[in-house]
Parts: structure tokens; sequence; C-alpha cells
């Protein structure tokens, strides 16, 4: 197995969570990112700001810690390009289509006991060993 990280998975997974239930205590919402971006777009001014700073802590968090050790925010990306644009405009597509992302669905639904954030989440961890066990198994990877 490559890439396995408990502790930093474990560590990582906590913060999520926390952050979550932090939104949900201090403006009521769900921190399903889709959702939040997507919303962004037909809010009210009130309801624009939380989402504006959910957004910028998004990408403060990380330009932070990358000040602190670089090689933590290391990621590379198998395919690049139009492969890479492409796989986020389905993710897109799919967010909308299945009423949220994985975030929102896998943290936030699941820990409502959301039927529909349980059967999303499943769908997305079966699509996902599926695909793994194709692309390793017959194309090669």
């Amino acid at each position: 197995m490559e890439n396995f990280t408990p502790i930093s998975a474990s560590v990582g997974g906590a913060l999520i969570g926390l952050s979550a239930v932090f939104l949900m205590w201090s403006v009521g919402r769900i921190a399903g990112i889709s959702g939040i971006l997507g919303g962004l777009f037909t809010a009210t001014k009130n309801d624009r700001l939380w989402r504006v700073s959910f957004l910028i802590g998004l990408i403060l968090g990380p330009t932070l810690v990358s000040f602190w050790n670089e090689e933590l925010l290391d990621v590379t990306f198998p395919v690049q390009g139009s492969f890479l644009i492409l796989a986020g405009v389905l993710v897109g597509l799919g967010t909308q289509l299945g009423s949220g992302c994985t975030s929102g669905h896998g943290v936030c639904g699941n820990a409502r006991l959301s039927m529909r954030s349980l059967i999303a989440t499943a769908t997305f961890m079966i699509t996902g060993i599926v695909t793994v066990f194709i692309l390793k198994h017959f194309v090669g990877g």
C-alpha cells in the first residue's frame, strides 16, 4: 500500500470534523464545499460573508502551512493539462447531480445520519474502489 499515513490522516480528519462542527455551531450551516461555493453566487449580502470567509480559509490554511513545511503540501497528479480540467468539470457536474460533494455528504451528511448522504458516500467509495481496480488491473497504472 502506498501513501498510508494513518496519523496525519486521522489528525486531518479530526480537524475537518471540528471545522464542520464549528461552522454548524457558529452560523448553522453545513460545510459542503460545493454548496458553499455554488451558493456564493446567489447568496444575500449577509449570507455571502461566511461563505467568502470559509473559502478564504480553504486557501489561506494551506498557504500558511507551506511557509512552515512545504513538503506537507507536495501533491502530484497522475494526469496534467486538459485531463485535469476535464476531471474538475466532471467533479463539478457530479456534485450538482448528487446534491453535494464528498465533504458535504461524507463529513456532514453522515454525521446527521442523512440517508441520501449515506447512499452518496457508499456510491463514492464503491466507484473509487472499482475505478482503482480497473486502472490497476486492466489499464495499468
